[in-house]
């Protein structure tokens, strides 16, 4: 089956824990036997309302093709770790799969923007 899991990092985290603790679950779910389809980071985004006096957090998103039994052990990983603030994860139905597949393609077919290099005078 196919899922999809959205999870909100505290922001006082570095880049490289943020990626750290974004590959910690990545890992929990290949060593669960589930098969990784994609990887998104969002980055620091405004939350909608403060979660622990925390008004922004580093948002992650892992799509997935697991049993229903992993899904357990992803979100008791996610219970334990304190630097997550909020999880969500759902099963895709056959029109969601279809659309995330399609906003990958697009998402691939977009160039990388690179930053705009500053003048020093």
């Amino acid at each position: 089956m196919q899922y999809e899991t959205v999870f909100i990092l505290t922001p006082v985290l570095s880049d490289a824990q943020m990626k750290e603790a974004v590959d910690k679950f990545a890992k929990v779910l290949t060593d669960e036997g589930a098969e990784l389809v994609n990887r998104e980071e969002w980055g620091l985004r405004k939350l909608a309302y403060p979660i622990d006096k925390k008004s922004t957090g580093f948002y992650s998103l892992i799509e997935f093709n697991a049993e229903p039994s992993v899904i357990r052990k992803l979100e008791t990983a996610f219970r334990r770790d304190e630097r997550v603030l909020r999880w969500l994860t759902f099963r895709q139905d056959k029109y969601a799969a279809q659309y995330a597949a399609k906003r990958r393609a697009r998402r691939a077919a977009q160039p990388e923007v690179q930053p705009a290099e500053t003048k020093e005078d």
